[in-house]
């Protein structure tokens, strides 16, 4: 006997009308329990709560009427297709034309002068008011007015379907008890639970539905907020970070640099020697935009570390972003006499395996690489400085992994793709955030121009004019090779139709499946300009630093998001040299035309940023599953801003009571908490 349920993990199999095929149509959108289906929320709902005449009805609404069946006429089938069924229907003001097509269940079931509802859009034209294919169904008093929940489906599974489980689930857990803490729902005047996903799924009137929403998106920002606090805290424990001697000052690096820093990075310098010298752990955020100086001062930090007796290790997404650091950080330091290591995948095991020995022993200082570093054979002496670069690429497990490698060390985040303030909130919720938002002197605007295919001549002849000049250009692609299913131009047919253009010039291509020796190669060889020009994919979107590059042309601009261009974009621009950047593309689309029109208009990483936030959204932004960050079912980070204000407020309060959730009344929470973060990659609670 189905729909013995008392408990919302029972799979929806147990529910009456769901057998295999339709259980299977559920699990494709994320349903196997009652529970699940409890918390599939309506995308959006219909208001059928006014039953409107027909003599008062305007062409293109949408309407609910109560009519009678005059007339019904069956159409004959043709060619072994099913014919049309065509009713004449009436209210006491008029009457109209409803039209159905294939529908042999209402045709084996309407019945002449019998009522029934309707709901659909009205077409009129020439005085004839008709209605194709409504929601049809007989009237019955008290259950065809209301506002009805609309959710996303699958194939197999219909609006009806999801109506009668969700209604049956919701009798079914009745006695579903609270989780949210008490005191959390009086404090912020939170619905119950209850109550609250009663009136998101069947509202009874709009101040219901509005009192429910605002619970359940509160909910889940608090479960998000309060969830990554948890794993965050678990990093060190609160006051006991190591407190970096102020004998050691920064001043001898400082004073070794070729250049004087700019405000913004003697600023931001101040807060990061403060944070190293207190007792508690550093954890701070350095954000700025492409070519603002963060390594700097990273290896300020990594000098007044070392120079205290800790080791440090830095962090990096790619192995060609690694190898940059690395060779930045020797020249950087190479005058102090700090012993620097690579890691990374790619070493061979001799070597590695002497580097993993030097590290334990305490003979390396400095160790920076990708993530090959938080592999559990990576063993330090005495690591007290954590750097981890372009942080949104890596799960936010995977820096607690790297931090758990020494007794609390400091931490120093740093990221040339600016994130907007609501992002920020979450994904670095726990980081103290400095933004260099000032470039160093000399430095011009990036010029930025959109073109069409048809224009690719005169961005050539652009090209040219600067390779003339002694500088450098790149050309991006967004494929490796030609595909049969995508029109976009590939790097290997960019590269053979350009080798024969720029005759006189060399030219190399890069992409991510060469092989390693090969990349760095390359990449060795632009950097000293003995190539003059490099076709290549998005491999060069971080950290490839090409001072006399002046010159990027970017294909099929429309397959990039906004902050990749941007990113791409500032590749150029590096030195004092006037630099361009062309988007070329032959899309017309909404969104490709909005984002190639901001990047002509602004080289504000910020604002560029917000922009692709409005644009692709939260989810979308950094791809949220990769980052750790569970995926929001109601909340809206860009829409819901003010209630994240809230929230972060209370689970500051929720934490401060019971750091670790093991208290009674917050024993329902952690278990929530637990299931919204199970599924989201490399958290563990």
């Amino acid at each position: 006997m189905k729909d013995i349920i008392n408990n919302p993990e029972d799979p929806v199999s147990l529910m009456r009308g769901i057998g295999p095929h339709k259980a299977a149509g559920l699990k494709k959108i994320g349903i196997l329990t009652i529970e699940d289906l409890l918390y599939c929320y309506p995308r959006d709902y219909e208001d059928r709560r006014n039953i409107k005449t027909i003599s008062g009805l305007t062409d293109g609404e949408t309407a609910l009427l109560r009519c009678r069946v005059d007339l019904i006429v069956k159409g004959k089938a043709r060619y072994g297709k099913k014919g049309t069924l065509r009713l004449l229907v009436s209210d006491e003001s008029g009457s109209l034309e409803v039209i159905f097509f294939n529908a042999a269940y209402i045709e084996n079931t309407v019945v002449q002068h019998a009522y029934y509802s309707l709901y659909g859009k009205i077409s009129i034209t020439d005085g004839r008011i008709q209605m194709l294919h409504p929601d049809f169904a007989k009237w019955e008093e008290g259950k065809a007015t209301g506002i009805r929940p609309i959710y996303n489906l699958t194939q197999g599974i219909s609006q009806k379907d999801m109506r009668k489980w969700i209604d049956a689930a919701m009798k079914c857990v009745a006695g579903y008890p609270e989780y949210l803490p008490e005191d959390t729902r009086e404090r912020n005047r939170l619905c119950d639970i209850h109550y609250a996903l009663t009136n998101m799924h069947f509202p009874s009137d709009g101040l219901k539905l509005k009192e429910a929403k605002y619970r359940l998106i509160f909910e889940e920002l608090l479960m998000l907020q309060t969830g990554l606090m948890l794993i965050r805290n678990g990093q060190a424990a609160p006051g006991k970070g190591i407190p970096f001697p102020d004998r050691v000052s920064m001043t001898p690096f400082v004073q070794s640099l070729p250049y004087q820093l700019t405000k913004a990075q003697s600023r931001v310098l101040i807060q990061v020697n403060q944070d190293m010298e207190a007792p508690r752990v550093m954890s701070r955020l350095i954000q700025g935009d492409v070519g603002s100086g963060k390594t700097v001062l990273a290896a300020a930090a990594i000098y007044k570390a070392v120079s205290a007796g800790y080791q440090t290790a830095m962090m990096a997404p790619t192995e060609l972003l690694a190898r940059q650091h690395y060779h930045t950080m020797r020249d950087s330091l190479k005058a102090f006499g700090f012993k620097i290591s690579f890691l990374s995948g790619s070493i061979a095991m001799r070597e590695r395996k002497k580097i993993l020995e030097d590290l334990e022993s305490g003979a390396i200082d400095l160790l920076i690489g990708t993530h090959a570093v938080i592999q559990s054979t990576v063993k330090f002496n005495n690591l007290g400085l954590v750097i981890t670069d372009e942080q949104h690429r890596f799960g936010v497990a995977q820096r607690t992994l790297l931090t758990k490698k020494g007794a609390n060390p400091d931490i120093l985040v740093m990221t040339a793709t600016p994130i907007p303030r609501t992002l920020a909130l979450i994904l670095y919720g726990d980081l103290d955030i400095s933004i260099l938002d000032e470039l160093p002197p000399g430095r011009r605007e990036i010029i930025t121009r959109v073109m069409n295919g048809e224009s690719r001549a005169l961005a050539y002849a652009h090209v040219r004019e600067e390779l003339k000049k002694g500088r450098q250009a790149y050309v991006v692609a967004p494929l490796i090779e030609d595909s049969d299913n995508l029109e976009a131009k590939s790097a290997t047919s960019l590269y053979e139709e350009l080798a024969g253009k720029f005759k006189g010039f060399q030219t190399a291509l890069l992409h991510g499946e060469l092989p390693q020796a090969d990349k760095d190669d390359i990449m060795q060889r632009f950097h000293e300009g003995a190539i003059n020009l490099l076709i290549s994919t998005v491999v060069i979107e971080v950290g490839i630093n090409v001072p006399n590059a002046t010159c990027m042309l970017i294909e099929n601009a429309e397959r990039f998001g906004l902050s990749q261009l941007h990113q791409l974009r500032g590749r150029v621009g590096r030195a004092e040299h006037q630099s361009a950047c062309f988007l070329i593309t032959d899309s017309d689309s909404g969104i490709a035309a909005q984002r190639t029109r901001i990047m002509e208009e602004t080289n504000d990483g910020f604002i560029i940023a917000d922009k692709d936030l409005e644009l692709r959204g939260p989810g979308e932004f950094f791809g949220t599953r990769q980052h750790g960050v569970p995926e929001l079912k109601i909340a809206n980070l860009i829409k819901h801003i003010k209630i994240l204000d809230r929230v972060k407020k209370e689970a500051v309060l929720i934490l401060e009571s019971d750091p670790d959730l093991s208290g009674t009344k917050n024993a329902g929470f952690k278990s929530h908490l637990k299931k919204m973060f199970e599924t989201a990659s490399e958290f563990v609670l």
